[in-house]
């Protein structure tokens, strides 16, 4: 008995990506899972998504992150609690190397060989590409409500 009451006690941790939300101290993250089905005998992917307190602001759109199940919910949604930011969306780096990685090759093994071989008019330069957050804070159009067009007869009532 005492063992079952401490495993529903003790702190879990899951790998999960972060999502939009529309959440101001919290994050929603997508959990995968594999769901055995009995019928065939086999393990197939499904999402779950829970909603984690991130205080700090750690974790943006599309990052991999580590959170970690709270022992009590801190709301009726917020169940977890970001550790931290794993795999930043952008560039990826290789974590034994160090190395910015593309694809499945080094980029300074790319660059080499473009050095060698001359570069085409198609490639991408990746020096002289903005990083990740730049626009951030910056207020875009899709605060505004959308008018498809205009009809003084029909409200429109679901636009975006």
């Amino acid at each position: 008995m005492a063992a079952r009451a401490a495993g529903r006690t003790a702190l879990r941790y899951f790998l999960g990506t972060c999502v939009p939300s529309s959440k101001q101290n919290a994050a929603k993250v997508k959990v995968s899972r594999l769901a055995f089905d009995d019928h065939i005998h086999m393990y197939f992917k499904e999402h779950d998504f829970v909603y984690a307190n991130d205080p700090n602001r750690l974790c943006k759109t599309g990052d991999v992150i580590l959170i970690k199940t709270l022992p009590k919910k801190l709301t009726r949604l917020i169940t977890h609690e970001v550790v931290e930011v794993i795999y930043p969306l952008g560039d990826i780096v290789d974590p034994v190397t160090g190395k910015e990685v593309i694809a499945t090759k080094y980029r300074e093994d790319t660059e080499e060989a473009n050095k060698l071989y001359g570069k085409g008019d198609s490639s991408f330069d990746y020096s002289k590409a903005p990083r990740r957050g730049r626009l951030e804070g910056i207020r875009d159009f899709t605060h505004k409500k959308i008018k498809y067009y205009e009809d003084s007869n029909d409200p429109q009532s679901d636009i975006v």
